[in-house]
Order: C-alpha cells, then structure tokens, then sequence
C-alpha cells in the first residue's frame, strides 16, 4: 500500500491539537502484527489525549485511538496469520504507541486478542475498553465475593460508556441496579438498559460526608472519583465491594478508614489498561458470552471517520452518552 489516513496528534509550542495526515507503513511503530483497522471507538481518555485536555500523550507526535478492531495483514507472531480478525485495545496503543485512528495499525503481539466467536468487528468496538473495562470491574467484583443476593450495587456516571455497559451487565446478571447521574433527562435510557432506580447526583450533599453513613450497597462500579467515591465508601454494606474505574470528577479521594476496617469494605483498583493474561482473553472471552451486554446496539451508534474530531467536545462537555463506534475502513 502507498499511503494511508491517520489521526495523528502534536505538540505545536505547547499546544496539543491534531490533524488527519497521509502516512506510510515504515512510519508505523515497531510491532509483531500488522492490521487493517476496521473500527475503533471514541473513550474519554481519545478525548483528553487528541485535544489536550488532559496529558495522557506520553509522546509526540502520537496516532491517537486506545482501541481498534480489524485483520490482520502480516505477522510476524505464529499465533496470528493474514486474515485473522483480531482485537486490540490498551496498553500504549494510543498514548504512547501509534493507535487505532488510522486506516493501518502495527503492535506487537502480547497486546492483540483473537475476535471471540460470537462478536463481529463492530461488536468489539461497540464494546471497546469501555465494554473491557465494565465486564473486568464485574469479574474482579465478583471474585471477591458479590453476588446478586448480596444486594444493590450502585453505578455512577453511568450514562457514559463504561456506565451504560456496567448497567446492562449487571442487570442482565440479576442485580438490582441502581443508576448516579448528573443527568435527569437520561432517566428512562436508564431503566431501558435495565437500571431498577436512577439517583441524580445533584441531590447528595457531598460538602457533609460522614466516615460512615447509611448502609446501601452491595456492590459499586466508580467512574468519578472524588467526593462521590469517598460518599460511596462511606455507604458501603459490610464487607461490600467496590470498583473503582474512572476518575471523571477528580482522581482525589479524600476518606477514612472506617469504612474498610469497621465494615470490611474493599476498594479494587479497576487497571484496563496493562492487564494481561489469564483475564485479558478471559474478560473477551466472557463478553461475547455471559457477559455480552443486551442492549449493546440500543446504546451505540457509528461515525465516519471523518467526522471524529468534532465528537471529542461531546466528551470533554460531559455530554457524551453510551458508546462510539468509529468507521475506520469497516469490515
């Protein structure tokens, strides 16, 4: 091939803005396998990183995009031949390695997981890290003791995409669900993907936290951090479970120790981004099966590629919602 279409973001003077460019495969990082990317997905951490919001670029210039999907071209790894569709999300993909916002992509192997049966190429990214995430939160959760007669489990942000995916997992699951969100008018979206109560955020009053109040929850999935997380710590039943995810509010977590040493709470470090195997293939494995989120197409939808850069305000906004499917060349 001649030359290929990529996002690729810079460091201009101090000033991180990207711009689409035509690119050579020997301009590619060094990887084992080389891919046709068919879709990647838009995360808020795509957003942060191509407009500079936030300083998740490790290096410039960098081809954004933490996830991609598509078949592979060459490999120089005999667990991967010409034609395999593949996944291949996290790790410094995007950050600090060429991503997924390009036509090509080349990484090395340790990073790529064999599609599952049962999910298409747009599946994957329909579900993408944030699907990976949500359904590692639940696995990581759930070996630590939860289950659905523990009682409910709490998911916050939970209009974004790690959120939607979260409530549709574990409601599908049997828990009793209970949505946070900033936004009133998401309300019934929420209780489509199966949330049994939604709770606006705007009414906590998180200036007064005790370092222990009323006991609710089971369960939690943290997308926000901050003062939310130190609310939800300190309302946690005894010996419930908490993921922690995201850090969309602060990544700050001002608390006490009551609630992990007086009612035997654990707080679990949610790390999509580097872990490997057994859960990496595992976690895809799951999402394809028991863990595949229902309403998966009610809560995606596609964009052509060139249309990318105007998407990322929605997420620097909070104005996002679900999830982002990216048409790269498609399948």
């Amino acid at each position: 091939m001649d030359s290929f279409k990529a996002l690729l973001i810079e460091d201009k003077e101090g000033k991180v803005g990207h711009r689409f460019v035509d690119m050579k495969v020997d301009e590619l990082d060094v990887g084992d396998v080389l891919i046709r990317v068919a879709y990647s997905s838009i995360n808020f951490k795509d957003a942060l990183a191509a407009t500079g919001a936030g300083k998740i670029i490790r290096r410039f210039p960098c081809i954004g995009g933490i996830d991609m999907s598509g078949t592979v071209i060459e490999s120089a790894d005999p667990r991967f031949k010409p034609g395999d569709p593949v996944i291949a999300t996290s790790f410094d993909i995007g950050v600090a390695h060429h991503g997924g916002y390009a036509e090509v992509a080349r990484v090395p192997a340790d990073w790529v997981v064999p599609l599952p049966a049962g999910l298409s190429l747009y599946d994957a990214m329909a579900l993408g890290t944030a699907g990976f995430t949500a359904a590692l939160g639940i696995v990581r959760m759930e070996e630590n003791g939860l289950n659905p007669d523990k009682g409910p489990v709490i998911v916050t942000g939970a209009t974004g995409g790690v959120g939607s995916l979260a409530v549709d997992m574990l409601a599908q699951r049997g828990y009793r669900v209970v949505a946070l969100t900033g936004k009133e008018s998401e309300a019934d979206y929420l209780r489509e993907l199966g949330a049994a109560e939604v709770m606006l955020r705007q009414n906590i009053d998180l200036s007064r936290i005790r370092p222990l109040d009323r006991a609710r929850w089971a369960g939690a999935v943290d997308n926000l951090g901050g003062d939310v997380l130190a609310w939800i710590a300190s309302t946690m039943e005894q010996g419930g479970t908490i993921a922690s995810i995201g850090l969309a509010a602060s990544m700050s977590l001002n608390t006490t120790v009551a609630p992990f040493i007086l009612r035997g709470v654990s707080l679990l470090g949610i790390d999509s981004g580097y872990i490997r195997e057994p859960y990496r293939h595992g976690v895809w494995q799951r999402l394809a099966t028991d863990l595949r989120p229902p309403h998966l197409e009610r809560m995606s939808r596609s964009l052509p590629f060139a249309e990318l850069p105007a998407a990322f305000e929605e997420y620097i906004g909070g104005r996002a919602k679900g999830r982002v499917v990216v048409e790269i060349a498609g399948a």
